[in-house]
């Protein structure tokens, strides 16, 4: 298995050439990686991963969802069941599973992705196969055992600057303060995620306002003491170096309710008698809220609307959630984000990051949002168009209208720690094959491109999230 030193980058020669002398201006950078998945825990012990199967695919439902497409039951990639029953055991099994049916992979961001893996962080000279399989399982098994293939080992010679994770509101932040207290120079920071407390209809909401209650100190019994343990949260979380805040809603409809329809609503939802558009009003609210608490608290506001999340129930009542069957659906942002942005869009004390699942709405609605509104940038290619093509398709529909400084740099949302220099590299490739076209087309010179893809690989996203 070789990777050729110009993947990615156009056959044109005159393309191609430009491209290479960018991208080696930025090949070395740190990675800052300020939105993503990847568990915390690992750092805190640092201890050694525990083989090739749950390295590789038991945090990545990519894999997951593409070998269930082809009918290979869950059971046999080592997820058990809700109800306890069995699930395959033996790693090498399901590693020459995954092995058998790696050509699934051929052309996708995914297979692209593993190889870089394989190759650049554990010296794989075999291109991965059924009958390669248990031969590559065992090497990488073997360097799973050294001191350097650790988390932190892997962490540091990743370049890693910094590394957000994602959690919940209510998280007590345990695994950050014990990461801090350890000595470690790892630069690992929360992000607070409230979506298990502001989306009514979220599973164990109730609990989660108990618990809530338990985080802040603050009894939870009205809509005001709400607000009040939000907003003690996320001075807990910006204490511990947080300096964002997600929100996964299906929408983003926004609108601002009077402090008399808050209460009503969530007094109902403490009664367990909220409706589901009461739910979707209230969403809409605290979107409207949490921009407010933005301006007042500088943690930038990110959005990811537009997945239809567990699609298929037969999977998500049987093996829960995160098994790759969140599909896009259609989303629109210019009347339902409307609200939002007349009333804190033109404050730039506020930065909100808007992603999206629809593609269709990148030139049509979200580069004019973005190439106006102060407060407002671009989410880079997200989930399912985080891939060449659609990082290709991003630029070419929102460059000529809301430039790139109107955009937030790179961000890998993975859960698969190894994955995130793949990630980064493969982003950072394909910025400069598209400046590359732009310099041979004419349409900007080289020492401004070369400055373009320095703030597409680190300045952007450092400017963004205020790093």
């Amino acid at each position: 298995m070789t990777l050729n030193a110009d993947r990615f980058f156009d056959p044109n020669p005159s393309v191609r050439a430009v491209a290479r002398k960018l991208y080696q201006s930025v090949k070395n950078l740190p990675i800052i990686s300020p939105h993503g998945h990847v568990d915390p825990n690992l750092f805190v012990e640092n201890n050694p991963f525990p083989n090739p199967a749950e390295l590789f695919l038991i945090p990545d439902h990519y894999i997951y969802r593409m070998l269930y497409s082809q009918g290979i039951p869950l059971e046999s990639m080592g997820v058990r069941p809700l109800d306890g029953s069995s699930a395959e055991t033996n790693a090498k099994k399901i590693w020459k599973l995954f092995g058998d049916n790696y050509y699934l992979f051929r052309g996708t961001p995914t297979g692209l992705w593993l190889n870089y893996e394989f190759s650049e962080v554990f010296g794989i000279k075999k291109r991965f196969s059924g009958s390669t399989a248990i031969e590559i399982y065992d090497e990488i098994n073997e360097k799973l055992k050294l001191v350097k293939f650790r988390p932190r080992a892997l962490f540091d010679r990743f370049n890693i600057a910094v590394l957000s994770t994602t959690d919940a509101a209510t998280d007590a932040l345990e695994t950050h303060q014990k990461i801090r207290s350890s000595g470690w120079k790892g630069n690992i920071i929360p992000c607070f995620r409230p979506d298990g407390v502001t989306d009514m209809k979220a599973k164990n909401w109730k609990a989660n306002i108990d618990l809530l209650t338990e985080r802040s100190a603050i009894d939870v019994t009205s809509y005001s003491r709400f607000i009040q343990a939000l907003e003690n949260r996320r001075a807990f979380f910006k204490s511990l170096g947080a300096v964002s805040t997600d929100h996964g809603v299906s929408s983003p409809y926004t609108r601002e309710f009077t402090k008399g329809e808050g209460e009503r609503i969530f007094q109902r939802a403490l009664m367990g008698q909220v409706t589901s558009e009461d739910a979707a009003q209230f969403t809409g609210h605290m979107l409207m809220e949490m921009a407010r608490m933005s301006i007042e608290d500088g943690l930038v506001m990110q959005i990811h609307p537009g997945s239809d999340r567990n699609h298929n129930r037969v999977v998500y009542d049987k093996y829960g959630p995160d098994k790759g069957c969140d599909i896009p659906m259609q989303t629109e942002y210019t009347h339902n984000f409307k609200e939002l942005l007349n009333k804190y869009g033109n404050d730039a004390r506020l930065t909100v990051i808007v992603f999206t699942l629809d593609e269709s709405t990148y030139a049509r609605e979200l580069a004019p949002l973005a190439g106006h509104y102060p407060a407002m940038k671009l989410g880079p290619p997200w989930w399912f168009h985080d891939s060449i093509e659609g990082m290709m398709r991003f630029r070419s529909m929102v460059t000529e209208t809301a430039g790139i400084y109107n955009t937030a740099g790179f961000n890998d949302d993975t859960r698969a720690f190894v994955s995130i220099p793949a990630r980064h590299d493969l982003s950072r490739r394909v910025d400069s094959n598209f400046l590359a076209g732009l310099v041979a087309k004419h349409i900007i010179d080289f020492d401004e491109a070369k400055e373009m893809i320095y703030d597409l690989a680190n300045g952007l996203v450092k400017r963004a999230y205020r790093l």
